[in-house]
């Protein structure tokens, strides 16, 4: 370390008195841990932003997979012939989304709406969010699919809403659409049954 020296008024020298803020400003000690402070934060949320959104999306395609592969059987009419009722069509979807799904615990978390038409205008969509939680499905679990899918060749609209509750461990994503922060994912599968009768 270098050390300037100055002369006083009897011709000694001396060296500068270093104040607090002089000592602070020449001492170089800890700057790496400053800037880890600076730039830790903004990484760290950086970081679990990108897996937040990560198993958002895995969540959602899950669904949407399980989804469509589960309402095939009303379009082929496998479904209907078997008897299926809507807990049973639904256990199919959680079984076909696999472990991204949530549907065991306290809640319901997944809702399963089915309309059928004899055309394309007598569908209408089902939100998934009303008054800030999931909308309740119309048919009871023990009610068969038949029922609301209806018979060949009618269009059906099968909706499914899940309440994926991990939006509120994440905050700052701003994922959560619900009155308690959870985040309602919507998938949808549309097509007119195939003459199986």
């Amino acid at each position: 370390m270098r050390v300037n020296f100055f002369t006083t008024a009897n011709g000694s020298k001396r060296t500068p008195s270093r104040g607090v803020l002089g000592r602070f400003r020449q001492d170089k000690r800890g700057t790496t841990a400053i800037e880890f402070a600076i730039v830790g934060l903004p990484f760290l949320m950086f970081c679990f932003g990108v897996m937040g959104y990560g198993l958002y999306f895995f969540t959602n395609t899950a669904l949407e997979y399980s989804v469509e592969s589960e309402s095939r059987k009303i379009r082929t009419g496998q479904a209907q012939t078997a008897a299926l009722t809507q807990a049973g069509f639904k256990t199919k979807i959680c079984q076909a989304a696999g472990t991204f799904l949530d549907c065991s615990g306290a809640g319901d978390k997944l809702k399963v709406h089915i309309q059928s038409s004899a055309n394309w205008a007598g569908i209408a969509p089902t939100p998934c969010v009303s008054n800030g939680s999931l909308t309740a499905s119309a048919a009871t679990g023990a009610s068969q699919v038949s029922a609301a899918s209806g018979g060949a060749r009618q269009v059906v609209l099968v909706t499914v809403c899940y309440e994926w509750t991990l939006a509120k461990s994440l905050p700052f994503l701003l994922l959560g659409n619900m009155g308690n922060g959870s985040s309602a994912i919507q998938a949808v599968a549309t097509f007119r049954t195939e003459p199986y009768q």
